[in-house]
């Protein structure tokens, strides 16, 4: 096999190729370097790349293997994990200037749990400046770029794993997401993105282990790699208060259901927002699968009245907790989105953050009986398309001004302000050939079955299949 035959497996695909010894490790890693030397000076995704530890530990893979030893649900394949998670004896620089060196002596629990599970460790992924803004560039290794449309973003702030997916650098990558940062990414580079309900991938270390605005989740090329990950990262840690018990081996199980009679609701715009019409022609033109896989489509959409001004407060909140000190030691070091992002924390009072408690348990009570309704809610990922890569965020929307960097991705943020699950999965791709991601919603910690429904889904579409003209 050539090497561009092998990077374009799923990742389900090679580990069973790996577990046959069809393929060894070290043939896997190969092809994948071999990848990356081809693409990534395009579409500058990995970053911190360490050719000669991944190798060594393809090695190590393969005595495992030989010896009959029992490895883990990943053994054999390539990662790079997000430049914001710390990663033991690799730089980590969280897209940050004052970080361009730092070398971290831990790791964090996603990249634990990874690498115990036998994936192998290449590099890091490239990302905005502390994850702020959906939209992949930092003055450490500059901008990403769309594998579908080089002049385009391949959006953020997981940037960088999306286009590793995409470009078939990497089988399987990880992400984390605030305001649609697992989501926003993946939809604007046909790859798979999950935001899971909060605990259901423990975050460690943290400074708000009770918070559920944060969380870290899988990225992948279809659901069943999706899948395959989520059951690597996910399970209970007693570190994390809020970790959910059920065991990552869940999402080992078939996903293959039955949807008919199944009752979702469908929204083009979140109650209002302006959605360029680019997107929603994409999305409605995929209406009529979820109608052949016999569910019953009600146009109806949450209240999201409290959404923003709760989102908005425990984010501030979120960031002057964590980069609150370097706003006070290094402000002239910080790029201006980032220094207003952390200012919305730094200036908020008591009443206005118990304020935001009691809008985010209404919004929670409202979305939950709206959700035992209909057991999914269909909407846009994004508002738009991949846009211009040298725009660092849009601005207007169907002649309606954003006020700032973030009002653009309400309809990414009005769902994590629910603490809802929701997944982008490949939808279509606009007349000019950009990519389109659909996003799902399900019940509060149902995310097996949100699995099962992206995956009928994607049964019917294939989308995902259409690989970027740059990684051929």
């Amino acid at each position: 096999m050539s090497y561009k035959e092998i990077v374009n497996f799923t990742a389900t695909k090679m580990r069973q190729l790996i577990s046959d010894k069809q393929i060894s490790s070290v043939e896997l890693m190969e092809a994948h370097l071999s990848q990356i030397n081809d693409v990534n000076p395009h579409v500058n995704a990995i970053v911190t790349l360490d050719g000669d530890l991944a190798m060594n530990q393809a090695k190590k893979s393969d005595k495992l293997l030989s010896e009959n030893h029992q490895v883990g649900i990943l053994q054999g394949l390539p990662t790079a994990h997000k430049d914001l998670v710390p990663t033991k004896g690799m730089r980590t620089t969280f897209g940050s200037p004052l970080y361009k060196d730092y070398v971290p002596d831990f790791s964090s629990l996603i990249v634990e749990r990874m690498q115990s599970a036998g994936a192998i460790t290449i590099g890091k992924t490239n990302t905005p400046e502390f994850g702020a803004g959906s939209q992949t560039y930092n003055e450490v290794f500059g901008e990403t770029l769309n594998p579908y449309d080089l002049t385009k973003t391949c959006g953020g702030s997981s940037g960088g794993a999306a286009v590793s997916l995409a470009s078939r650098m990497l089988p399987i990558a990880d992400g984390s997401d605030t305001g649609g940062s697992l989501r926003n990414p993946a939809n604007y580079c046909n790859v798979v993105g999950f935001r899971t309900s909060p605990g259901r991938v423990p975050v460690f270390p943290s400074n708000a282990g009770w918070s559920p605005t944060s969380v870290q989740g899988p990225m992948a090329r279809n659901i069943e790699d999706c899948a395959l990950l989520l059951a690597a990262i996910s399970g209970p840690d007693n570190r994390v208060p809020i970790s959910i018990t059920e065991p990552g081996d869940t999402f080992l199980k078939s996903l293959a259901r039955s949807f008919k009679g199944t009752k979702i609701a469908w929204s083009s715009d979140l109650g209002g927002l302006p959605v360029d019409s680019r997107t929603i022609n994409v999305i409605e033109s995929q209406k009529n699968v979820f109608s052949s896989l016999g569910c019953e489509i009600v146009d109806d959409c949450p209240d999201f009245s409290e959404a923003d001004e709760s989102f908005r407060i425990w984010r501030g909140w979120g960031r002057e907790l964590n980069q609150g000190e370097l706003l006070k030691n290094h402000r002239e070091s910080l790029k201006e989105t980032m220094v207003w992002d952390i200012e919305q924390g730094v200036n908020l009072t008591g009443p206005q953050v118990g304020l935001a408690e009691k809008k985010r348990m209404s919004l929670f009570q409202k979305m939950n009986s709206f959700m035992n309704e209909y057991e999914f809610f269909i909407c846009p990922v994004s508002q738009v398309p991949p846009f211009d890569v040298k725009q660092r965020w849009i601005t207007e929307i169907n002649g309606v001004q954003m006020n700032d960097f973030l009002e653009w991705m309400k309809s990414c943020y009005f769902i994590t302000a629910t603490a809802h699950p929701s997944i982008s999965v490949p939808c279509g791709f606009t007349k000019d050939g950009l990519p389109v991601g659909i996003q799902i919603v399900g019940r509060y910690r149902d995310e097996f079955g949100i699995l099962q429904f992206a995956k009928a889904f994607e049964d019917m579409t294939e989308v995902w299949k259409k690989i970027p003209d740059i990684a051929k």
